[in-house]
């Protein structure tokens, strides 16, 4: 099987598949509980998982259980060489074993092989250095590129939302190939 197959990929204790419309609900409460993302709608979960399921992944702790971790990502359309990696998140009690880092090693491989990606960008808080770890080593194990550039200045955001926002620093990766 290869990983652009719609067959999910098992390990022993571990599935990574797509997500499906009913895994929405368990991926926002992930999104929630993380608090560190920025949590969108509900509904902008589902709809994630129906409109960019082939670009995104859920870890199952079972076959066809229910989310643990999930990666949300799109393809630039302006760019289709490029796959933004959106959020990542792992349940609270299934983290520091590497899942995220291994979720998106599966992601990459997968939409490599089905969209021909060759550049992965995410945007990170200074703050977040989880987030940053995880994309540093994810370019180093690719022997990659890693460029860094502010994308959204603090003061981009809105100012009537009642919180601050930090900075959105881009992080491109490139190349990663399938």
């Amino acid at each position: 099987m290869t990983a652009a197959q719609a067959d999910p990929v098992t390990t022993s204790v571990l599935e990574i598949d797509s997500p499906r419309v009913e895994d929405g609900a368990a991926i926002w409460r992930i999104a929630r509980d993380s608090k560190v993302l920025d949590l969108n709608s509900s509904y902008s979960y589902l709809l994630w998982c129906r409109d960019f399921a082939t670009t995104s992944v859920v870890a199952r702790d079972r076959p066809g259980g229910d989310p643990i971790a999930f990666i949300t990502g799109y393809v630039r359309p302006e760019r289709p060489e490029t796959l933004v990696v959106w959020q990542v998140a792992v349940d609270d009690a299934h983290r520091g074993r590497g899942l995220a880092g291994t979720l998106l090693d599966a992601l990459t491989l997968k939409v490599a092989a089905s969209h021909g990606v060759t550049t992965v960008e995410t945007t990170i808080t200074p703050d977040n250095v989880p987030s940053d770890r995880l994309f540093t080593s994810y370019a180093e194990r690719r022997g990659a590129n890693l460029d860094r550039e502010v994308l959204f200045d603090a003061g981009v955001f809105p100012a009537d939302s009642g919180e601050s926002h930090l900075p959105e620093v881009l992080y491109r990766i490139a190349p990663v190939a399938a």
